[in-house]
């Protein structure tokens, strides 16, 4: 599942209510300047997630 997928699940889930509250901070991020990253940190950073995935994973369901 994409990002966005869980994303787009996470705010099927959000009262009605505070939908506009969470459209103001989406926004805010947008308008963000966004630092440069360099691309071989990046990697690094996408490799080591894919590793330790499972770790992740049981982490975030304890």
């Amino acid at each position: 599942m994409t990002t966005k997928d869980l994303l787009l699940q996470e705010i099927d889930q959000v009262p009605e209510h505070i939908l506009e509250e969470v459209l103001d901070f989406v926004r805010s991020l947008k308008a963000k300047p966004q630092p440069e990253i360099d691309p071989k940190v990046w990697q690094a950073y996408l490799d080591s997630e894919r590793e330790r995935e499972e770790v992740y994973r049981r982490l975030a369901n304890s």
